[in-house]
């Protein structure tokens, strides 16, 4: 007990060495950027994050005009995600406009207003998404794609992003020009029929914002450890330009470029890959699996932050790590992990001064993406096939 002092009786007070619940932040969480020159400014104001709930009518005012309604549109076909919506001014060109989603870091407009959502809406965006501007021609990086990868290692977030939808080898070299293992290229563009009453005819629309939102329905479905590749996308009627199955799609594939393909039962994301050449970290479900693990045990152990040294709280640490880890192993959410201390990593003097050291480690698993068979000739059944004759003549 921590109060000594003098009592004549008994008392009772409860333990503070309960056990520490591990939670695994919210995944399917959409941030899309872009403009809207028609929304209602009071319920969108520019450059603020707004929490749509994962249905349609939360977007009631954000207008015709402009790249969100689309963009939204393109999410809630896959799935009624927890979707942000940061509204930028439309300048008076396509480099204005650029200009504004890039935005201004110290006033945290443009990209950097997505790290103003987890201080005003108690979530932060995680899936992101600025269709129509994040393109290329593959010669030169894109300054909003460019801008946007400090956001994302922030946020601990991956972004998706449109290819020049032109050729594979211009793909390839927009790829070429990103460095990051939170950034994943999609190309081509899809086709969109478009039921307004002036158009009613397919469109082309990019497609970063339906892959976001088929990773969202993967989270909510499956979990964040499961790769979007090889999933439905919903709500299009082809393509802008045709990805055949095989040599083509493992042209674009091999070199960090997703596409879509479709074999004969609908059009199918088709891609595992991000945009870094590092092999252990080029898959985007095992660089998402080890954001929302790392976070979660970061944010669980911070209970333990200015408790005294002894030997209970540091073996409380170490059961309490451990204890997620097996629940994370059982979900499937990683194949193996642990959590232990080092004495090596703890020397006195760094004890005496407030600092611990934990060590964990943990393997998130990779996605089957190469599944080969080995076919042998087998001629002994041509002695079943001579038995089974033998039997029916009998």
């Amino acid at each position: 007990m921590a109060d000594l002092s003098y009592h004549h009786g008994t008392r009772l007070s409860e333990s503070n060495e309960t056990p520490v619940l591990v939670q695994v932040a919210q995944s399917a969480v959409v941030g899309l950027l872009g403009t809207a020159p028609d929304a209602d400014a009071d319920k969108f104001p520019l450059n603020t994050p707004v929490l749509l709930k994962g249905t349609p009518t939360d977007a009631v005012g954000i207008g015709d005009t402009g790249t969100l309604k689309d963009a939204i549109d393109d999410v809630f076909d896959q799935v009624g995600a927890y979707t942000i919506i940061i509204r930028v001014e439309e300048g008076a060109d396509l480099a204005a406009t650029m200009a504004n989603l890039i935005g201004d870091a110290t006033e945290r407009t443009g990209v950097h207003a997505l790290l103003k959502s987890e201080p005003m809406l108690g979530i932060k965006p995680r899936l992101i998404a600025a269709p129509g501007f994040t393109s290329g021609d593959g010669v030169t990086a894109n300054p909003v794609v460019a801008e946007l990868v400090g956001v994302l290692d922030e946020l601990e977030a991956v972004a998706f992003v449109d290819g020049p939808d032109t050729t594979d080898a211009a793909a390839v070299a927009y790829r070429g020009l990103i460095n990051s293992q939170r950034v994943y290229v999609v190309d081509p563009k899809v086709l969109v029929f478009n039921v307004h009453p002036d158009v009613q005819a397919n469109e082309t629309r990019p497609s970063s914002a339906r892959f976001a939102g088929v990773q969202a329905r993967v989270d909510k479905t499956l979990g964040f450890w499961h790769s979007l590749s090889n999933k439905p996308i919903n709500g299009i009627v082809g393509v802008s330009r045709p990805v055949t199955y095989g040599t083509h799609s493992n042209y674009l594939n091999e070199n960090h470029v997703n596409t879509i393909i479709n074999v004969g039962s609908g059009f199918i994301t088709w891609g595992n890959r991000s945009s870094t050449d590092e092999d252990l970290w080029a898959f985007l479900a095992v660089r998402r699996t080890a954001d929302f693990i790392n976070e979660a045990i970061k944010k669980a152990y911070l209970e333990f932050v200015d408790k005294p040294f002894s030997a209970a709280n540091v073996k409380l640490m170490i059961e309490a790590g451990n204890a997620a880890m097996r629940t994370f192993i059982a979900e499937g959410a990683i194949i193996g992990g642990k959590v232990w201390l080092d004495q090596d990593l703890n020397e006195a003097i760094a004890l005496a001064s407030g600092r611990i050291t934990l060590s964990l480690d943990f393997e998130p698993p990779a996605p089957m993406e190469d599944i080969r068979f080995i076919g042998h000739r087998n001629i002994e059944y041509y002695l079943e096939l001579t038995k089974a004759v033998l039997q029916a003549a009998a």
